[in-house]
């Protein structure tokens, strides 16, 4: 094994390059997940994927799929971007490190994200809208220009603190359980391999779902709202509170059925990325 490749450094646009070649395969899934955490009424996946498929075909599955890649290049390529660059100017080995640096870089990257975000969900709600409800985007830009033209511009970020406080979360969940997850295991005595990333990056997956739901569904509901639907942040907690505790917990299995593949499909995209494109640490 050429230990050279294992030494290699990604490079800070290499977290939005994996994150879009994962997005390509799970896309469905969150997919699912939205449309399970905006429906009031009680639906499994399959119940949801079926009433999709039946009533407006396969391609379906992947309405929104513009506005998901462009969140990829804006808030995935943010947050991973501004961690790889700030983990060549501070000491990343102790934890505290990582979930501090991470959670600065995901609350960047959930602000610089939020408008992609908006329109991600709403392309995607709109198949479960009455055809006389839908907003039918064309695709991403289409809807950042309406959103701009018929709501204003700051509507761009309506949701954008939930974003942030999301994409903090998430990046936490993910860099930093991930990397000190594969840390851990390579000094046990892992090789620097595939099934070593496979197992650092499952418990990223399931750290960074904890974290993260309620503020999901919050997200989700704010950025997916009609105008006057909700008065703030606080109106839209306490209107979920009223549906029960686990209202802030719909959609986690499809959360995690979509996050898990999503984390390893992106780890082992950017760890394939690192070795073979990656740069070599300048020596001091």
């Amino acid at each position: 094994m050429d230990i050279s490749n294992q030494q290699r450094i990604s490079r800070w646009y290499f977290g939005g390059v994996a994150s879009s070649m994962a997005a390509m395969v799970t896309h469905p899934l969150d997919l699912m997940k939205v449309l399970i955490q905006t429906n009031t009424e009680k639906m499994s996946i399959m119940d949801t994927t079926r009433k999709i498929v039946k009533e407006q075909g396969v391609l379906a599955l992947y309405n929104g799929i513009s506005a998901s890649i462009l969140r990829q290049y804006t808030y995935t390529l943010a947050r991973f971007g501004f961690y790889t660059v700030g983990a060549g100017l501070v000491d990343t080995k102790p934890m505290s490190t990582k979930v501090l640096l991470a959670g600065m870089s995901g609350y960047v990257g959930g602000l610089i994200g939020a408008p992609a975000d908006l329109v991600n969900v709403r392309l995607q709600n709109d198949v479960k809208l009455p055809v006389d409800q839908r907003r039918n985007y064309a695709h991403a830009i289409d809807g950042l220009v309406r959103v701009v033209k018929e709501e204003g511009w700051p509507s761009l970020f309506n949701g954008a603190s939930m974003c942030a406080i999301r994409g903090a979360f998430m990046t936490v969940g993910q860099i930093a359980f991930y990397e000190q997850s594969k840390d851990i295991l390579v000094s046990s005595g892992f090789a620097q391999r595939m099934d070593t990333y496979i197992i650092a990056s499952i418990i990223s997956a399931i750290a960074a779902t904890a974290l993260t739901q309620p503020i999901d569904v919050i997200k989700t509901r704010q950025m997916n709202s009609k105008a006057g639907e909700y008065k703030g942040l606080t109106d839209v907690i306490l209107k979920t509170a009223v549906e029960g505790p686990s209202a802030f917990f719909k959609g986690s299995i499809p959360a995690m059925t979509r996050l898990g593949p999503h984390t390893v499909l992106l780890f082992l995209s950017l760890e394939f990325l690192r070795t073979n494109f990656g740069h070599l640490p300048e020596s001091k």
